[in-house]
């Protein structure tokens, strides 16, 4: 792998002494993959003896195979140990609001959900439209009951959440040196131009993501990227441009060091920033700041509430009850207010603001869909309960299992009583099904559908 000259160059300059084992870091072939796992689920122990990530509650390093039980079901999550400290420095506790600005594909989103334990409030947001839908995939399947997910700008959403949250994720569009070895074709776009057009397009970000944290929350600002410019010389930046923020100092461990201030103005505070170099540690290049806004403001109140659907009609609700008594029980019944978009069932965070003027992609807990005289209940109500609290469960073993996910039916040596099962193998749920004699019908996603091969299970 040959590095771009003009990125060598701008290294060698900067890092003097140290830039030969820098360099070399990054056209080596470490394999630098890893996994969190889902604090909610019941993990196969097989998945906590591997090394844990030093400075990452629920992180490993390893790989896991995205067509296994384990990932299919939302034990685990494949996220690379670097990007876990983002998630880690942000630790948010439960029952704060958090935002997740630029949260595409999930493994950050995820990671906060583990900390709030579906609780509190978790907005996670994507501009792009196609990356939405990859990050909602995500969030549904680590079953997390607690999120609106948006597809917004952020000018579009500081005025709908002023002061609003506990903590604010800015993991900025960068411009990706730290993903050259994983991702080769990173430096197919890299330039020292590139770099400045993703200060701009931060600094946007940034002026707007200030706006939503309530006075003493934080905002935990990272990039993929070794670019002083993209990180140091940004939060210099903020401190000038928003003397009510300060930084606090980012705990640093395993190969974390210290962010550069000589890359910037010279201000030691920057010091408390951190910084992750794929020479000092198992991973790729990242760097995290956390920065706090005095609480002396008042905040301002976001006005209105959130209408993110309608009410259910007298049917719709009897329709629900009966599903909800019968099949999850009084201990499983989600949270949140229901309210239907068309003929979908959602259960709503309670408390938001309005959100007139956000697109909003999921306005919570997809439960299901209302047809013709009866309820179907979703894929993400599934993944999102627990079995043990659930009335009708149903155990498959793994052979069953590969025939689910293929979208087979599946043959029971008894009959057991007719009607909606949440479905569990290995102790983990993966899908509702419905029994119908000795017949358990498929409703596992069309989309999501795949064939397991023996490979997948080793």
């Amino acid at each position: 792998m040959n590095l771009p000259d003009d990125f060598v160059t701008k290294y060698q300059r900067l890092l003097g002494d140290e830039a030969p084992a820098f360099l070399a870091s990054l056209t080596s072939t470490v394999n630098t993959a890893g996994y969190r796992v889902n604090p909610e689920r019941k993990v196969p122990a097989n998945l906590t003896t591997a090394k844990p990530v030093p400075y990452a509650q629920w992180g490993y390093y390893g790989a896991v195979k995205g067509r296994s039980l384990a990932h299919q079901s939302g034990a685990v999550y494949s996220q690379e140990p670097s990007a876990m400290f983002v998630g880690a420095t942000a630790a948010p506790a439960k029952g704060e609001r958090v935002l997740d600005l630029c949260a595409a594909p999930g493994g950050k989103t995820t990671h906060l959900a583990s900390y709030l334990q579906g609780t509190g409030l978790l907005v996670t947001n994507e501009i792009n439209r196609k990356r939405v839908r990859v990050l909602a995939e995500n969030v549904e399947r680590f079953g997390v009951a607690n999120a609106v997910i948006l597809n917004d700008s952020p000018d579009t959403l500081s005025p709908v959440f002023p002061d609003y949250f506990d903590k604010v994720l800015v993991d900025a569009p960068c411009s990706g040196e730290g993903m050259f070895r994983k991702d080769p074709a990173a430096m197919d776009y890299w330039s020292l131009a590139y770099v400045e057009d993703c200060v701009t397009r931060q600094r946007e970000i940034l002026t707007e993501a200030v706006k939503m944290v309530k006075p003493g929350g934080q905002l935990i600002y990272s990039t993929c990227t070794f670019a002083p410019e993209e990180d140091e010389q940004m939060m210099a930046w903020v401190l000038k441009t928003f003397p009510e923020f300060h930084l606090v100092p980012v705990e640093k461990s395993g190969g974390v060091v210290d962010a550069r201030p000589e890359w910037a103005d010279g201000n030691p505070e920057l010091k408390k920033a951190a910084r992750l170099f794929p020479h000092l540690l198992q991973g790729e290049g990242h760097f995290v700041a956390k920065l706090e806004r005095t609480s002396a403001a008042e905040p301002t109140r976001p006005r209105g509430q959130a209408q993110l659907g309608t009410a259910l009609s007298r049917d719709q609700r009897q329709l629900w009850q009966d599903f909800a008594q019968q099949v999850l029980g009084t201990e499983a019944l989600p949270a949140g207010e229901l309210v239907t978009v068309k003929d979908q069932l959602f259960a709503v965070p309670q408390d938001l603001p309005a959100l007139k003027r956000a697109h909003v992609f999921r306005p919570g807990l997809h439960l299901g869909t209302f047809k013709k005289n009866r309820f179907e209940p979703a894929y993400a109500l599934a993944l999102a309960s627990e079995p043990q609290r659930v009335n009708h469960t149903l155990a498959i073993d793994l052979d069953q299992w590969q025939k689910w996910v293929h979208g087979d039916t599946i043959a029971l040596a008894t009959a057991p009583a007719k009607g909606w099962y949440l479905l569990t193998c290995q102790q983990q749920p993966v899908g509702f099904g419905k029994v119908v004699g000795q017949t358990v019908k498929n409703f596992f996603p069309k989309g999501l559908r795949f064939t397991v091969y023996p490979e997948d299970l080793n």
